[in-house]
């Protein structure tokens, strides 16, 4: 570890000589790719240097506990050593963090797909309400949220919602989101007071593009039709409404959104991308025998993840049994409670797999 933490020092301060080179600052492109690269490696370099001036620091203190004879002295060398010795276990296990290899995905933007699942109405509404808190955590976040799709419940609320969601390490934060989310609650229509159970699926794919996923032209089947619901006369007296169908997987992407057909297919194109690569990587990890499916982030559309009982104000994330009674909180978009043990969660999990435990 220590050796690979020596390269990565020697490498950040021949970016920081690089950065002040006259020819590479006039170099605009190269000169921002530095830049980044050099902002992803301080942290890492700055928590070593601090490692090795607290080791440095404890060989100085003991060195003086066994060579002075001056009580005082070795008092104050004893209180030292008391303080460096869990600072440096501490420093050292932040380090072990820093090094776990990252994730190429977290920085990228995210399409959010949420369609309500079983219970009907009430499912519609808690997507919509979902939708919401979302948009709350991406304003928290200085994100930007922007309505791909979306098709409207019987009785307001969405049967499913797709946006765009951009910004800074999106997907590092919002990949935990991906499954079933389960609501419990007494819906407004219910008279009797009963607690009425509901589900809806969400799904957190990277965006891609042209670069990250090779669509041949041949291979898409585009439809146009009238689009329905509401918009006003404009919307049922033209073809605006796109159906791009992908055929070699099937997957299949409709927007209406917009009054311009062509503004409707850009969006159509920007989901289909998303799902084909999401399609891609999802066969990949079926084939690789060593794929750890049960880990936190695979992303499993099917898998329960979460229950969100309005009654009790309790929010439970199965996959780490973590229960907390701050529903309100949560739905006010204070994701973070619930996705920094989530996060913790995978990282312990990286170290365990890093060190070769079971």
């Amino acid at each position: 570890m220590f050796d690979k933490l020596e390269e990565v020092r020697r490498k950040f301060q021949k970016l920081e000589r690089d950065l002040q080179n006259p020819v590479i600052i006039q170099d605009s492109s190269k000169y921002q790719k530095l830049l980044k690269e050099h902002g992803e490696l301080e942290p890492l370099v700055t928590v070593f240097k601090n490692y090795s001036n607290c080791v440095q620091g404890l060989e100085d203190s003991k060195e003086i506990l066994k060579a002075s004879k001056d009580d005082e002295l070795k008092e104050l060398a004893k209180l030292e050593i008391s303080d460096l010795e869990p600072r440096i276990e501490e420093l050292k296990a932040e380090l072990k963090l820093l090094l776990l290899p990252k994730d190429p995905k977290d920085e990228k933007n995210v399409i959010l797909e949420i369609r309500a699942g079983a219970g009907g109405d009430e499912a519609s509404l808690f997507a919509e309400q979902l939708y919401r808190a979302y948009s709350y955590y991406a304003s928290k976040n200085s994100w930007k949220m922007e309505i791909l799709s979306t098709s409207l419940g019987n009785v307001g609320g969405f049967k499913e919602v797709v946006a765009t969601v951009s910004g800074s390490k999106v997907y590092s934060k919002l990949k935990f989101e991906s499954g079933v989310h389960r609501v419990q609650r007494v819906p407004k229509t219910e008279s009797q007071g009963r607690v009425h159970t509901s589900t809806i699926t969400v799904a957190v794919v990277p965006e891609a593009s042209e670069v990250d996923v090779d669509i041949a032209d041949k291979d898409l089947r585009v439809d146009v039709y009238r689009s329905s619901g509401a918009g006003g006369q404009h919307v049922n007296t033209t073809d605006s409404a796109v159906r791009i169908t992908h055929m070699p997987t099937g997957v299949v992407v409709s927007c209406q959104d917009e009054k311009s057909q062509i503004k409707n297919k850009a969006k159509a194109m920007k989901i289909l991308y998303a799902r084909i690569l999401a399609h891609e990587e999802e066969k990949a990890m079926k084939a690789a025998s060593d794929v750890r499916l049960s880990q936190i982030g695979t992303g499993d559309r099917s898998e329960r993840i979460r229950t969100y009982n309005f009654p009790q104000t309790r929010v439970t994330d199965h996959r780490v049994g973590l229960t907390l009674h701050k529903v309100d909180e949560i739905m006010n978009g204070d994701f973070d409670l619930l996705l920094g043990p989530l996060s913790a969660h995978a990282q312990a999990e990286l170290l365990k797999e890093a060190s070769g435990e079971s």
